[in-house]
């Protein structure tokens, strides 16, 4: 296939373009020779949109990629995934650095195009280029129709032969397609599932640019994953690997069509070698190794399981409901191995009333407490001012002010729970949680701000005296953030004190110097990170108490403990689930 030349064009130059596509009339594959002149060029880039692949197949309005035996929750799930990277790779937001493809501003955002031209409808068949002609004439932002077509017909799963005339008539019109109208018209190939058109594009955009970006690259890659070629979807990865550290969504698209195709040693090395890269799976990919591992046998598979599940509890995540349920049926199905499992709610004291076990405690020992509290001094408190923007006096001060008042039951970061309701006054939504957290004759720390002693709509002078009767304050400037203080204050009163915030506290984690002590300081977070809410009607707050037991997935060998939550949740929550999957072997 000729795809880009360049050639010297003195005067007026015919071209001939020869483009195979759909004919609007007769339906059979038709070849079109346009001549036009070009005047003062010395050298020109001529574009030959030709692909191998006729005619598209019909399109499915309902969608293509829905899959029966799916729960509908997981669908729609994966089809919201589906939906934000398309959006994202269509406008330009998943490219590398390292690219040296198109020139910024064609991976420009494109939100004017979408305020403006979000209801912009594509024709239902191909055109002549006089139809695209007076289309785009009566456009009302002209410069910028191809890109408002293109994007519009991804969103109506258009057919891809009325992409293609669109195509033919840029590169007609202009002798040449850019970079950014070839991914477009690739992410609907990729929607559509045409595979020979991916690799069509593909071998045409790596005739014309020397380096793709990520977001082409993560299409071309998911095109072929979903396909027949599946093999050849590695071919490129292997290509982005000599240009680029590939993204998570290259490898996970190979992993699914290696698990697919029951090459589970295969997906397991591309699972390792995304680990070895700080490449983090998202729970979707890991729930497809339990999918396509069931009823599956081989000791090193069930090991390489069993350590996704401990990939889990290390990493403190709880897997959707959709991805407990493939935990489950993968156990139930390990052949001769009997195991059973039990959707169930654990104690107060930890127990599980399945198979009652006892829990792993949520508290540290005085050892693992001890030195959790010397190295978070020494490297989150005093070892680093990355994450504590306050003055080395401030602190000093606030060290005396805990000191003469150990110890405290409860630390409150005070500016954090004040922003709980919207619909509230920020003092009101600290007095309602001062108020119920000191019913108990609990000593409570609020960790404050200055602004707070001033009175305004938010902050009412005497609401706030009157909460300083029932728990100590102490009044950090404005600009101080306040995690170190809180740390500080909860770790030097004692194994028994809790703090309330909502914040993860993730980056003091990051300081940890060592993979036992970030462990360490997760399960003393667990148990003793009081969560908060507020009531569905917004009029109370609702408080969750530390748990007695440790809320991660744990195992006895002969049992295994998962909890999980009801819905998907991408980020990380202080918010521990409350059921539990318990799997016992018979």
């Amino acid at each position: 296939m000729a795809l880009f030349s360049q050639t010297s064009l003195h005067g007026f130059q015919a071209l001939l373009w020869r483009c195979r596509m759909f004919s609007p009339v007769s339906g059979c594959p038709q070849l079109f020779a346009v001549s036009f002149s070009i005047s003062n060029r010395e050298k020109f880039n001529c574009f030959s949109f030709m692909t191998s692949s006729n005619a598209a197949l019909p399109v499915d309005p309902k969608g293509t990629d829905v899959v029966p035996s799916k729960k509908r929750s997981e669908i729609d799930y994966k089809e919201k995934a589906w939906d934000k990277e398309a959006e994202e790779i269509s406008e330009g937001k998943l490219h590398s650095s390292s690219s040296v493809t198109a020139p910024k501003k064609q991976l420009s955002s494109h939100a004017l195009l979408k305020r403006q031209f979000t209801n912009v409808q594509p024709p239902e068949k191909p055109l002549q280029a006089e139809e695209w002609n007076r289309l785009r004439e009566s456009f009302q932002s002209p410069e910028v129709f191809e890109e408002v077509m293109l994007n519009s017909m991804v969103k109506c799963n258009s057919p891809i032969d009325v992409a293609k005339s669109l195509l033919t008539h840029v590169a007609k019109s202009n002798g040449d397609i850019e970079y950014k109208l070839l991914v477009k018209y690739l992410l609907l190939c990729v929607q559509q599932r045409q595979t020979s058109e991916i690799l069509d594009v593909h071998d045409i955009m790596k005739g014309r640019f020397k380096i793709l970006e990520n977001g082409a690259y993560s299409l071309i890659i998911r095109g072929l994953s979903n396909s027949d070629q599946w093999r050849m979807a590695l071919t490129v990865l292997e290509e982005v690997k000599k240009i680029m550290i590939p993204s998570r969504i290259h490898y996970e698209s190979c992993i699914k069509a290696a698990s697919r195709h029951q090459e589970m040693n295969l997906a397991f090395e591309l699972y390792h070698e995304m680990l070895a890269k700080d490449l983090v799976p998202t729970l979707d990919i890991l729930q497809a190794f339990f999918d396509f591992s069931r009823g599956m046998k081989g000791a090193e598979l069930q090991k390489e399981l069993f350590d996704i599940l401990l990939y889990l509890r290390e990493n403190q995540l709880y897997p959707h409901k959709t991805f407990m349920w493939s935990i489950k049926l993968w156990f139930e199905s390990i052949p001769e191995r009997n195991w059973r499992g039990h959707l169930t709610n654990i104690k107060e004291s930890g127990q599980c009333p399945v198979c009652n076990r006892q829990l792993e405690d949520s508290s540290l020992t005085e050892e693992e407490y001890n030195n959790l509290r010397e190295k978070i001094i020494r490297d989150v408190i005093h070892g680093t001012d990355t994450f504590r923007k306050t003055s080395p006096q401030e602190f000093e001060a606030f060290k005396k002010f805990v000191e003469n008042r150990l110890p405290f039951d409860i630390v409150i970061d005070g500016l954090n729970v004040s922003h709980m309701n919207t619909r509230k006054m920020q003092c009101e939504n600290l007095f309602n949680a001062v108020n119920y957290l000191a019913k108990k004759n609990t000593r409570l720390l609020v960790l404050g701000r200055k602004h707070m002693l001033i009175n305004s709509s938010n902050w009412k002078r005497e609401i706030v005296e009157e909460m300083q009767n029932k728990a100590d304050f102490f009044f950090a400037e404005n600009i101080s953030e306040d995690d170190a203080f809180l740390l500080y204050a909860t770790l030097r009163s004692g194994k028994h004190c809790k703090f309330v915030t909502r914040d993860f506290l993730r980056d003091h984690k990051a300081c940890l110097s060592d993979s036992l002590t970030r462990h360490l300081f997760r399960k003393w977070q667990r148990g003793r990170q009081i969560a908060f809410s507020p009531s569905a009607e917004g009029k109370h707050i609702h408080f969750s108490p530390a748990l007695r037991y440790d809320c991660v997935v744990q195992t006895t060998g002969d049992t295994w403990h998962i909890p999980y939550k009801d819905i998907f949740e991408e980020k990380y929550s202080y918010q521990v689930p409350r059921k539990w999957l318990c799997i016992q072997q018979k």
